[in-house]
Parts: structure tokens; sequence; C-alpha cells
């Protein structure tokens, strides 16, 4: 009886788990990306962002704020001249992607501007200095970025006012403003599954979960860690929440969270007495959380399951170097052919490592319980559908025939004249407002924006730009008459 029961126990301990080989390699020095000075700024942002194009990492720049675009192939050593984007006057201190645009991404900076830009589709030739559009809103650094995960257009910003920000960034409009729900500085924001919701973690230890678009918060967890030291929060795909934090002994810990009972955590694991802030990067399609500590030399990941104790540690990749930053590549950029599950890339002081993490399989067919289809780049919505309520999961693809990637369209700006805003809405960098056309507005528009009643008051008001454009179209008429005149000696 008791061969049983040791029996049992032992088989408790080996959970089965396709994820359980899963392993970390390396790639190869020449499939680096060497000689890139890494930004040294303090700030607990991952410095980098991927996708099946380009690479992305916040650089060192003099008198202002850069950041390093390489085409995905670009390996090798990367020339002390390669041009960069440098229209920020501060110090980049977060880079985003746009999930349904490859050649379109946001950066956040010390000088409290957002800005979206377009990178050529084979990369830089020479530097970028123009952004597509400046989001000018926050009144101190920016820290965060983030886009929405199904509404194209919709990109979210944190600063240190501690205000969150959400853009339509095709028209320049600032959609919601929320600057009354963290009373100290913001620590980074997760949106849920189909961007509905979004959870943040702040320095007064509390994990909010906050509705955007009504500007409610819909459920708090103050303390979540009780140290002091920086904490994260994510949202899983089942509308849990993972969070990293330390305790109050400064040991790091790792918890997940059901919203609907914030009291206690479904699961509290602690890891380790290191002091750099944990990142985690969560895969919705394989349940994984990959979790890298700034300044560590590991990526430690864990699967996250339904049944007790839901948190269970697979592995840990290790590497002689320390990390000072982290990109994670999306699911339709990885090889699906070699098993390949995940894909890091590890900013080191001078260089960018690929790390691959492979299933091992003996077969070399199409593995359909590695690959569930996932997000493609598709969006499901329009940024107006969003803000009048609707909600979308993401448009999924099948990795089946490895992803093909369909021709990107450019990032277009159409500024809307809304007049009864207290600043334009076409607002450019240098004072001059780039719209240029005076149109009608249509009404959706601004009941979309709550602001229906004052149509009529709009209306009169562009009546009355229109006389006026006339009238100083009229006077510049006759003094270009007048001047002709001048110059040909008539008068």
């Amino acid at each position: 009886m008791e061969e049983g029961k040791e029996d049992m126990s032992f088989r408790k301990v080996v959970r089965q788990s396709k994820f359980r080989h899963v392993f970390g390699q390396p790639v190869k020095n020449d499939q680096c990306y060497e000689d890139i000075r890494v930004s040294r700024v303090t700030w607990d942002s991952t410095f980098c962002a991927v996708n099946p194009k380009f690479l992305a990492v916040i650089v060192e720049a003099s008198g202002g704020g850069a950041f390093m675009v390489l085409p995905l192939n670009k390996t090798g050593r990367i020339d002390k001249a390669y041009p960069t984007v440098c229209g920020h006057t501060g110090p980049v201190l977060d880079i985003d992607w746009c999930p349904h645009n490859d050649e379109v991404i946001a950066s956040g900076s010390e000088d409290c501007t957002v800005m979206v830009w377009q990178i050529p589709e084979n990369g830089l030739t020479s530097p970028l200095t123009e952004p597509v559009v400046v989001l000018e809103g926050h009144t101190k650094r920016v820290g965060i970025i983030t886009w929405h995960p199904t509404a194209r257009n919709v990109l979210l910003s944190a600063g240190c006012d501690n205000v969150v920000l959400i853009w339509n960034v095709g028209t320049a409009e600032e959609l919601y403003r929320l600057d009354s729900l963290h009373p100290d500085l913001i620590y980074n924001v997760s949106w849920n599954h189909n961007g509905s919701l979004f959870c943040t973690a702040c320095k007064d230890k509390s994990v909010r979960i906050i509705d955007p678009r009504r500007g409610t918060l819909v459920a708090e967890r103050e303390k979540a860690h009780e140290g002091a030291r920086p904490m994260r929060a994510i949202f899983l795909a089942d509308g849990k929440v993972f969070t990293t934090g330390f305790s109050r002994m400064s040991e790091r810990q790792l918890a997940l969270w059901d919203p609907e009972n914030f009291e206690e955590p479904m699961a509290l694991q602690e890891l380790d007495s290191s002091n750099g802030a944990l990142l985690p990067f969560y895969d919705p399609d394989t349940s994984v959380v990959y979790v890298c500590g700034k300044g560590d030399s590991s990526i430690r990941y864990f699967e996250i399951t339904d049944e007790p104790p839901y948190i269970h540690f697979l592995n840990t990749f290790t590497s002689k170097e320390p990390q000072r930053g982290m990109g994670s590549m999306p699911k339709r950029g990885l090889e699906v052919s070699k098993c390949e599950i995940a894909r890091f890339y590890k900013l080191h002081e001078r260089k960018c490592e690929p790390i691959v993490m492979t299933v091992p399989r003996k077969s070399d067919l199409f593995q359909d319980d590695l690959y569930p289809d996932t997000a493609g780049p598709d969006a499901a919505l329009e940024a107006e559908d969003w803000v009048s309520g609707q909600d979308a999961d993401p448009i999924l693809i099948s990795l089946r025939e490895a992803y093909v990637p369909s021709k990107q369209r450019d990032l277009k700006v159409s500024r809307r004249n809304v007049l009864s805003d207290s600043k334009p809405a076409g607002y450019s960098r240098s004072g001059v407002s780039t719209a240029t056309a005076i149109t009608d507005i249509p009404s959706g528009n601004l009941a979309g924006s709550g602001e229906a009643g004052k149509l009529e008051e709009v209306m009169q008001e562009l009546r009355a730009l229109r006389v006026l454009v006339k009238e100083q179209g009229e006077r510049i008429s006759r003094l270009e008459e007048h001047l002709g005149r001048m110059e040909n000696g008539d008068t």
C-alpha cells in the first residue's frame, strides 16, 4: 500500500505537458546584431520591439532621443553611421510596433510627446526625423506606449504625470484622458484580449482594471505585492491577471489573480532575491509566460493552467551576460518548421542576441497543437467602431502554410477640423495648422465624441469661417492685382 502511495505522489510531481521540454538556444554569433549602443536611460521598459519585418532598439543618442530600426536580416556588425529614427528632443523611453501594420511604430519620450513613424518598406537609408504624427497631451515624460490589440489606429500612452491617454492616430485626436485614476507613477499597462479593458500596475502598489471608454475603475487590488520595488501586471487571454513584484523582504514574486475575486491571489510564488524588475512576456496560444529580469542573465518560463497550483515552472534559459532589455517576436514571425514557439531579442550593452525557444519534436510536419490559429495583422475594428462601444476579438490566421505578409498600407493621418476643441486638431509642431481644408463634419464623429449638441454651433462657426475665407480670398486677389500693377510700373 505504501508503495502505491509513493507512486501516486511521484506521478503528481511529473506533470504531463508538451512544453516541459522547451529549450532556449542563442543563435550563432553571425546572426546577432553587433555594435549597437543600447540606451543607458534608467527606465524599466523593454528598450526593444520586434515584428516579422524589423527589429527596433532604443539607442544612446547625443542631444535628443533615437532608436534604431533594422530589417531582421541585417545581422552582423551595424555601422556606426547607420541611420536612426531621431525626431525626439529627449531620450526615448518606450517603443511599440503597430500590430496591424508592420511598418508603423510609436515612441514615447522624455520630451513629453508621443510620435508615430512610418518606416520605409526596406528599412532606413537616411535618418528619419519627421514622424507621421506628433501626439501632444502629456505634461511629463511618456514612459509607456501600447497599441490597442484589435482596433486600428488606437494607441495608449501613459506618462509620469500619472495620466493615461488614448489616441486615434488616424485623426491625431485625443479620444480619452484618464487623469484621476492613478495617484502615483504607472509602471505598466496591459490591454485585455479584445481591448475592452486594460490593467495597470502603479507605484502605490495597486493593480487596477480600467474601462477606458467609461473612464471607470472596474476592480482594484491594493498591495498586490508588498514590496516597494516596481511591479508589472498583464492580462491573460481568459481575463485572469498575472503580476510580478517584490515581497516585503525584497524577494521577487509572481502571482495569478482572478479579477472577479481580487482578495486572494490564485497562486503566489517566490523566485529569488535579485533586485531587477521582472518583465513578463505572455503567449496566449500556449499559455506560457516568460519572465525576464532586467539585469538577470536568465529567462524563466511557466505554464499557466486551470488547475492548482496554476503557475507551473517549466525551465530556465541561462546565459553568461546580463540583459539590458528584451523584445519578443509575434507568433506570425516564428519558424513553424523548426517547432519554434517563441523568439526573444536580448539586449546586451553593445549588441542584440536572438534567443530561440523550441519544443523538440521528431517530425518536421506542421504541429497543430503547438500552433493554434493566432492573431493576424488585420484589425478587427476601426477606431470609430471601438469608440462607439463595439468590441471584437483579434482576427486569427493559421500558420500552417507559414505566414505570408500582406501589402502594408501607409498610415495616413486625416486631420479633422474639430473647431469646438480648445486646441486645433491639426496642430503640428511647427505651430502651423495642417488642417487645410474646411469641410462639413459628419455628425457621427461628433456624436461619437459626445458633442452632438454642439453640432449647430459648429455649423454656424463653419459658415462664418467660409464667409471669412471668401473675403480673405478676394482681398488677396485685390492685393495681388495691385502688386502686379506696381511691378509693371502702372501705379
